[in-house]
Formats: C-alpha cells, structure tokens, sequence
C-alpha cells in the first residue's frame, strides 16, 4: 500500500476530517481523550503505508521512553549515566543502520570482493530517520536534564503526531510537548484553524501546481544523464532544484499549516533557501530543523570538545588563532566535515549523499575561511545591490551542483549531468526558433544555427520551448521576488519562529472576506491538481 499523502483525495476527505473531528469532539471530555486519538490517528497514518511496520515504530518508541526512564534513574551516577545513553544511541543507530544502509553496504563488499551474492531485500521503514532522530534528541536532552516534561501521554504524542512523522520537521521535546501538556491547546480556535488552512492550501498548491509538473521530466533526464548535451542537462538539473525546491516548501507548508489546525506550533523547516547570499545561510534556512538538530547534538559538542583541549594545551582560541592553518582546520574543518559528512549519509545509502554532504562542507569551509580571513574593513561595509545578487547566484550555483548528487543514483550518474551542463555531450538540440525568423545566409542567427546553440523549426515548436522558458523563469520570480508563505502570515505567528512580514504590503494575510474567497478559490485549484500526484521527495528519506 501507499502512504496516506498529504496530497491525496484519501487524507483530504476522510483522514483529515475524521481526525479533526474526533480531536476536537474528545476534547470536551479532557486533554487525555484527545491526545489518545491524536496517537490513534497518528498510527493509522503510519500503518496505512505498510502495517507490518507498526510494531517497529511502537517498539522503538516504548523502548526509547524506558531507556529515558534510565537515564533519569541514574542521574548520580554519571559514569553509569553515560553508559546507559551510549547504548541507548547504539541501539538506535543501530536500527538505523539496518534498514537503511546495510543492504547497501553488503551490495558494496559483495561488488568489491567480486563474491556475486544476493544483497538482502530490506525495506526502509518510512521515516525511520525522522523518529529515530527526534528520540535521540530527548534521550540527550533528558542525561542533560533539559527534558522536563516526561509523561509517557505527552512523550507518545510528541513522537507519533503524524504531521511530521514521515518527513519531520524534527521537533524537539522541549518546544512541543508542553504545548501537548497544556490544555489550551485542546480548545477549538477558528483563527488558528483558518491559518493552519490557508497555510496548508498554499503548501498544496506548491506540491500540484509547481512542484509535480515540473518534476515531470527530471527521472528521464537523470535516467539517461550521459547522453544529455548542454541546453537539455541545464535544464534538467534547473528542473530538480526547482522541483526540489516547491516539493520541500509546500510540504514544509503542509505540516506547519496541519499542526496549526490542530492549535499547536511546529518550529519553521523551510525559509526561503534560495534568497542566502552564502551557503552558511543556506543551511540556516534550508531543513532548518535538521541543520539545528545537527548544529546542537553534533558540531557544538565538537567544537566545543575541541576548544576545550586546545585551551587545555595552551594553544588559545582568539580570531588570530582561527586565522592559522591549524587553528583552522582543527576549530573549523574537523566540525564542519564530521558534520556535513553525517548530514550527507543521513540522507541515503550511496556514495552520491557522501559526495553531496563532502561537496557541502567543502562549500561551508571556504565561506568560513572568506568571514575570518578577509579585512576586517570588509566586515563593516554593507554590500550593494550587485554584490548581493551576485552571491545569491553563486551559492545558488554552488547549491545546483550539490542537488545534481543529491538526485542522481550514482556518482558516475552525477559526473555525466556535469559533464552535459558543460558542454562535454555537445550542444544540441538548439533553442528552437521560427524558420521564418533565420536569414538564408549570414547574420548572428546563422552563425548560433552553425554552431548548434539555436535550430530552426516550425513556429508552434519554437511557441512550446518560449512557454517551457517562460516556466522557469516564473518559478524563480516566484523564489526570489515574492515572500515566501510564513511572511505572508507573519502577522498571525503560525510557526514557534519569528518572520519578519514581506515587503508587499497587499500580499500579507487578514482575516477578511477578499482573503476568504482568495482562498476559497485557491482550495478549488489546489483539488482539481490533485490528480497523479507523486510522494513527496523527503519521503524517501
């Protein structure tokens, strides 16, 4: 079986409704009824993929919470403490590693020792990585001490609530589970229910409209990358970051705008990626959650662990010392390529995440090496309109090639979709462009028509290839000239972030009728684009 996707005609018209309902009915009786269903629902959704893994997410999330009991039990006893968690992290990874990498790790021995043996059929449980993770947060966070709210109800709900559940954002302990624990959160509230609405119209429209129909030629492309020439592996590496792009936002759109309806905050996960003017910032607005999730149970232990023997040892940590090779590569490069490296495999098994988190942390240790060894006069002046531009362009660049390994199914696959971006498979076909329009002999159209960049055809081919442009072109003046939806709602705070409102006064939300019918309308778009519809891409994950 499918998973109940957000995008489909069953969550839509019987999941959704049933689990707003029943939601809102059990909460007149008290908190408890309510978030029971919550669970309920929630297991529904995870089970309607494939019931065999029900008990996998049941056992990992009994386990988790007893092993949490543990590590609180043996809180003055350290030594005893650490271990506990040690295995509790063991254990999980563990897990992890199973389903999701040791059937590519046996096909990657058995092909280097040339041994021919069958590689095991396991299946990856849909969104292990996302449960996994977000235990392993509250089992840290509980040998710190940072987790306080520890009853078994919340803990439950806090992991299962399905709009997260398959695909994050990753939430952590300490934002949602007192919102599960409060009862306000269990009072109907029209206005959260609207926005939560709207959001999750526009994170549909995303999905349907833009992402869906874009995607359309991207298998093909990268199915076939080494036969691709210039123009058509532009723009199929154009069209995933492009799909990647819409499929993520709306279904970041999606989860945020469910949880709303529900009266609870989800931290944002998805900000605008492709406005950073540095791939620093990048991180910082793309999988916000995951980069958070990496940054504090992860690089901050790092780096802190190294600054602490570096101040053992005498060797300083002032900006003189950050600026010196080893300074450098032990307080910048040994984080950030641990780091990166983990954030790259954690997408999937194959070389190509390697290569993506490797390319990433190499794009990350150039940004860091430019802020710290630059002139500190550079520091102070603000960069012009230009300036800004061209660095919105480059780390787009940057990220472009960094997508091309995300999406291909092997580094070979990934080097051939470069190799086409640069020419290497050749030109053509040409831009289609009316014959009418070429002279017979001479001029700059001849020569584009020699040389294989343009081709004469008839006008309506000519037509398709300007609309096929046109699309692109729109979808990056929707990226990067229009708000992105959380500043469209800023003044209703649907998310637990901060977003400043957008420039465009008429395009943020009020609770008023030209609204209501905008997004009547929208609603109606949205359920027509429904059909063939695919999963969202982070699923896989």
């Amino acid at each position: 079986m499918r998973a109940v996707l957000f995008n489909s005609y069953v969550f839509l018209y019987a999941f959704l409704p049933i689990a707003l309902v029943g939601y809102y009915l059990l909460a007149r009786l008290g908190r408890v009824p309510a978030a029971l269903w919550l669970v309920a629902v929630s297991f529904v959704f995870y089970g309607w993929w494939n019931p065999a893994y029900i008990p996998l997410l049941a056992i990992s999330i009994c386990g988790n919470y007893l092993l949490s009991l543990l590590i609180g039990a043996t809180g003055r006893r350290p030594r005893l403490q650490t271990w506990v968690l040690a295995l509790s992290v063991a254990a999980n990874l563990g897990a992890l590693g199973y389903y999701k990498y040791l059937a590519w790790l046996v096909g990657l021995l058995d092909t280097a020792a040339g041994l021919h043996r069958a590689v095991p059929g396991i299946v990856l449980p849909l969104g292990i990585s996302f449960f996994t993770f977000t235990q392993l947060g509250y089992l840290i966070d509980c040998k710190q001490g940072v987790a306080k709210a520890r009853g078994f109800l919340n803990y439950l709900v806090f992991v299962t609530f399905f709009p997260h559940l398959i695909a994050g954002p990753i939430l952590h302990n300490g934002e949602m589970m007192p919102q599960f624990a409060a009862p306000a959160t269990y009072r109907f509230s029209a206005g959260s229910f609207s926005v939560g609405l709207g959001i999750f119209v526009i994170g549909l429209l995303k999905k349907c409209l833009l992402a869906d129909p874009i995607g359309a030629i991207v298998p093909a492309g990268f199915a076939h990358a080494a036969e691709l020439p210039l123009f058509e592996a532009w723009h199929v590496a154009l069209a995933y970051s492009l799909q990647l792009y819409f499929d993520f936002s709306g279904y970041s759109d999606m989860a945020i705008g469910l949880a709303r309806m529900f009266n609870l905050r989800f931290p944002l996960n998805f900000n605008s990626p492709y406005k950073a003017a540095s791939v620093i910032e990048y991180w910082q607005r793309w999988h916000m959650t995951l980069t958070r999730y990496l940054m504090a149970y992860l690089y901050n232990p790092i780096a802190l662990s190294i600054a602490r023997r570096r101040v053992a040892l005498g060797l300083g940590l002032s900006r003189a010392v950050y600026a010196t090779p080893g300074g450098f590569a032990s307080l910048v490069l040994v984080p950030i390529f641990i780091t990166m490296t983990i954030a790259g495999i954690w997408h999937g098994a194959g070389a190509q995440f390697l290569v993506f988190g490797l390319l990433h942390a190499i794009y990350l240790s150039v940004n860091h090496a430019w802020r710290i060894l630059r002139p500190r006069r550079a520091h102070a002046v603000a960069p012009g309109f230009a300036a800004h531009v061209g660095s919105v362009l480059l780390t787009y660049l940057c990220v472009l090639v960094g997508s091309v390994f995300f999406r291909a199914l092997s580094v070979p696959d990934a080097l051939s979709m470069l190799g086409g971006m640069l020419g290497l498979h050749g030109i053509g076909p040409g831009v289609p462009v009316p014959d009418w329009l070429l002279p017979d002999e001479g001029g700059l159209g001849a020569v584009l028509q020699a040389h294989g960049v343009i081709d004469a055809a008839r006008w309506q081919d000519a037509v398709h290839a300007l609309v096929a442009i046109g699309g692109l072109v729109g979808l990056y003046g929707i990226v990067w000239l229009l708000p992105n939806t959380q500043q469209i709602f800023a003044d209703a705070a649907p998310a637990l972030d901060t977003v400043e409102p957008g420039p465009i006064v008429w395009l943020r939300w009020r609770g008023t009728l030209p609204w209501a019918i905008a997004f009547g309308c929208a609603s109606v778009v949205a359920l027509i684009s429904i059909g063939g519809t695919g999963e969202f891409l982070y699923f896989q994950f």
